[in-house]
């Protein structure tokens, strides 16, 4: 029979998928055997409204044989078979799909659903073969025909003969090239591989023949080599189980099989939604943080189904990054995808899966932040970090979804707590949410800013993580109660003995202070008594929204600009060191300076902040010790 060509723009078609559409060549196997699954669906779609046909589901399969010494591979179906026009149709015009064309005549609304949409997914195999070959007996016929092509050039059809009802093709496989190993395709090893990979939960059996060893009969040192044939898939998902036959134990033993990672879930969900739009879940809250976690290299997202078949190993669309960190698969029918299955139409109904499941692990978080506390701590432990860049992110659009699963430490409860148990336990007089900064709580713990905020039996949260200050800045507020640094410069809790106090000292040193504001020019934007210390000498406050913390973070960033907090330097009026500061400005100027320097040199040390000059700040010790 002459050569026909492929109609239309089908050959530009087939060498534009061929090497553009699929990214991975492995990706033909999973195409094939999801058509060989729509055939055996059509069979059974058509005994829903036959009487004469009975289908008993044991009685269908695919079955994939490779035969290295012809480089054949070769995928059988027991499925409903094509005719010399549906070969025609469907494997002479590219992107013609037959399975979308059936779906449309017949309404199905059982459940079940044909995969395949687009009918270009039987020419992936080309990434691999030389030559195809589709041999096909339909269902109530007794002839059978031959498609064959070597690829754009055409095709053939021919009568042939058939035994049983289906369809077989057979791949030949192209030969070894220095940069191509086609072998790969007719390994045992990698077939099942790639089966387990993308075709694991097709609702038919796919069996091969597998070789195994065995003791000789008869002897205990010998060994034998057999071959019989297996199931190679694992047929029914555990996402459509019903939940109640589930254990934690099957959760577990999924999370270990799909590699998710080598810890233990610390909390699964599993979601089945049946509304505007029809998807399954799983997914995983990791016990650990993956080693690349937080590099460039780390790949979020979701594995994504698309009727039980692999489309994405990680789609990230699904989860938003501050959720990152989940683990764990959706499978959908609804999806709109392109014509390679291996991307999705940004549409409605990745949009509403997306939210749905944005909102489902912040429920889950929050359950287990109510109900399981010890665990919640540990997975904030793991991964809190990244929950606080996520209120920082897109200038602060995510604070309200996230701002309730925040854990800081607590002066008073020395442990992690909440905002809202914060805010709860607030006296009525207390006007702000206090917090300081510092590289650990050991250090916050000795910050003299702290010591008026403590006196007066307020709550401090400390934050030693880099993000935290950025975090709550981006906040701003809690339940209408404001943040306050207890290194900013108006705390608004002192007392109006203490204000009236340190007015009058600061109005009558007022000389004091701007000859040392003078000799800290350019370093300090005030010098002024202060109403927070109580038994330290000195220490740094700041004006404006930078605190000195932030300064610290910003100039550790690379390429990071000279950025510098608004500091103003506290001197306690009611200190010694203040009266031998009085006697030097009335006595000895060059003291004054030594004192002056020595202070404000202290008060560095105090922020962890680096000093200009240490050796002569070590000899600046040295004269008043003579």
């Amino acid at each position: 029979m002459a050569k026909k060509q492929f109609q239309a723009e089908s050959k530009r078609l087939l060498d534009m998928m061929i090497n553009s559409i699929y990214t991975q060549r492995e990706i033909f196997l999973r195409e094939l055997i999801s058509n060989a699954s729509d055939a055996i669906d059509k069979l059974y779609y058509k005994a829903l409204v036959d009487d004469q046909l009975v289908f008993n589901k044991e009685d269908y399969f695919i079955k994939i044989t490779a035969d290295k010494a012809s480089r054949t591979l070769t995928i059988t179906d027991t499925g409903i078979g094509m005719t010399q026009e549906d070969l025609e149709n469907n494997l002479g015009i590219i992107a013609k799909s037959g399975s979308l064309a059936f779906k449309k005549e017949n309404e199905l609304k059982d459940g079940h659903n044909i995969i395949g949409q687009f009918g270009v997914g039987f020419y992936s195999a080309f990434m691999v073969a030389d030559v195809i070959t589709v041999t096909s007996k339909t269902l109530g016929s007794s002839e059978a025909f031959k498609w064959e092509s070597e690829g754009a050039d055409g095709y053939t059809i021919v009568p042939t003969e058939k035994d049983s009802v289906g369809t077989e093709i057979i791949l030949k496989i192209k030969e070894n090239t220095e940069d191509d190993q086609y072998d790969e395709y007719l390994e045992e090893y990698r077939l099942k591989s790639i089966i387990k990979k993308y075709s694991d939960f097709i609702r038919y059996p796919i069996k091969m023949d597998v070789k195994g060893q065995r003791p000789k009969e008869g002897s205990d040192n010998e060994f034998e080599e057999y071959q019989e044939e297996q199931t190679v898939n694992s047929m029914v998902p555990i996402w459509r189980k019903n939940k109640n036959e589930l254990t934690p134990q099957d959760y577990e033993n999924f999370y270990m099989e799909k590699r998710y990672g080598f810890d233990k879930p610390l909390k699964h969900i599993h979601i089945s939604a049946d509304g505007a739009v029809v998807y399954n879940a799983i997914l995983f809250i990791p016990e650990n943080t993956p080693f690349d976690y937080y590099t460039k290299e780390y790949e979020k997202g979701l594995e994504l189904y698309s009727n039980g078949v692999l489309i994405m190993d990680k789609c990230s669309d699904l989860l938003p990054d501050y959720f990152s960190f989940v683990k764990g698969m959706v499978d959908s029918e609804d999806l709109s995808l392109n014509i390679s299955r291996e991307m999705l139409q940004h549409d409605r109904q990745l949009t509403l899966i997306a939210k749905n499941i944005k909102n489902k692990i912040k429920s889950q978080l929050l359950s287990l932040l109510k109900d399981e506390r010890e665990k919640y701590e540990q997975f904030y432990k793991s991964f809190g970090r990244q929950l606080k860049f996520g209120v920082y992110n897109d200038y602060g659009a995510n604070k309200d979804t996230l701002q309730d699963l925040l854990l800081f430490y607590s002066s008073k409860e020395k442990r992690q707590v909440t905002l809202d148990e914060y805010v709860s336990r607030m006296p009525e007089d207390q006007k702000y949410i206090y917090y300081a900064s510092g590289e650990s709580i050991e250090r916050i713990e000795k910050l003299p800013q702290i010591e008026v905020v403590s006196e007066k039996g307020y709550e401090i949260l400390y934050f030693t993580d880099d993000i935290d200050e950025f975090a709550i800045k981006t906040i701003m507020t809690y339940k209408e109660k404001e943040f306050k640094s207890v290194s900013s410069g108006d705390l608004g809790i002192e007392s109006d003995t203490d204000k009236e106090q340190t007015d009058a000292e600061e109005s009558g040193s007022k000389e004091l202070f701007e000859s040392m504001q003078t000799l800290l020019s350019g370093k300090v934007s005030k010098v002024k008594a202060s109403k927070r210390l109580r038994s330290h000498p000195v220490c740094l406050s700041t004006e404006g929204e930078l605190t000195i913390e932030m300064e610290k973070i910003l100039k550790a960033m690379p390429n990071s600009q000279d950025i510098k907090a608004d500091k103003v330097l506290e001197i306690n009026v009611n200190h010694e060191v203040f009266q031998s500061l009085k006697a030097a400005y009335e006595a000895d100027k060059d003291k004054l300076s030594l004192y002056t320097d020595l202070l404000y040199n202290q008060a560095l040390l105090i922020e962890g902040l680096p000093i200009n000059d240490p050796v002569e700040f070590t000899n600046a010790i040295c004269k008043i010790m003579v």
